[in-house]
């Protein structure tokens, strides 16, 4: 009977166990505009219709910013979801399998060849979106907003941030671990919906300078020019990413490989 060597067959184990799968990363793709006809003209109107909004809800949002933001929320969340529903595809449905052909008189199984519902889908991702609106709330306040003063003006422009971007990631995205870690990380490529995300983040952080400053303008109060910031962002930034920056990435792949190779154990490192 051969020996066997328990510490070289330890190792071997704890390598075959503890390697990264391989382009784990790459396997996530962008987020494509779906191949409709009412798809692009509607991914190109939103962004305008949402500035429009902003500009003509300015002066209000300037004189009293709570019931402006609130009453705003639902016709945001509207546009939201007529955009979602009518231009991006359902989480899950750019990966599922494609439908099979047919042999003769073989019957359809029941759910081949279909793919999520797009208003339920809508619905669940607003409900994720309303989840996840204290937790944005915590970071506004981890970053600098009122934590005592101001709760509902910072509670508001965090609903707005939700609505904004993470609703159209949730949809789709869905709840994909490994696709929602990557965009947390910067890790997945640029489309519409990841670069509103980070158009929104960078937005509301250069819209804050202003408010510190001794101008002694109405516009300076919190949270108006985070408001502007987010929007002008988030519409940018879908429509950078989603035209000359798709599919590229923040991080480059050789980046993600020495990530991977510096939390990789040490003991798959010897020999």
């Amino acid at each position: 009977m051969p020996l066997v060597d328990p510490v070289t067959m330890s190792r071997t184990l704890a390598r075959g166990s503890s390697a990264p799968s391989p382009q784990k990363a790459a396997a996530i793709s962008p987020v494509a505009i779906l191949d409709a006809p009412l798809a692009g003209p509607l991914a190109l109107a939103r962004p305008a219709a949402l500035l429009a909004l902003l500009a003509v809800r300015f002066g209000a949002l300037v004189a009293d910013p709570v019931p402006t933001l609130r009453s705003a929320l639902p016709v945001v969340a509207v546009v939201q979801a007529v955009y979602a529903v009518l231009c991006l595809p359902v989480a899950g449905s750019q990966h599922g399998r494609a439908a099979k052909k047919q042999r003769p008189g073989e019957k359809r199984k029941p759910g081949d060849g279909t793919g999520p519902n797009p208003i339920s889908s809508a619905v669940l991702s607003l409900i994720l979106a309303v989840i996840a609106t204290p937790a944005v709330h915590l970071l506004f306040v981890l970053f600098g907003a009122p934590f005592l003063d101001h709760v509902p003006h910072t509670l508001l422009c965090a609903a707005h941030f939700s609505m904004l971007v993470l609703f159209p990631t949730f949809y789709a995205r869905g709840v994909d671990t490994q696709a929602l870690v990557a965009v947390a990380g910067a890790a997945a490529p640029l489309d519409e919906t990841f670069g509103a995300l980070l158009g929104a983040v960078l937005g509301a952080w250069l819209g804050a300078v202003p408010i510190p400053l001794d101008w002694d303008r109405d516009w300076q109060r919190w949270p108006v020019t985070i408001v502007v910031g987010m929007y002008a962002g988030a519409t940018f930034g879908a429509w950078a990413a989603g035209t000359v920056l798709y599919g590229k990435r923040l991080v480059s792949e050789a980046e993600e490989s020495t990530a991977a190779a510096a939390a990789t154990p040490s003991s798959t490192k010897e020999e």
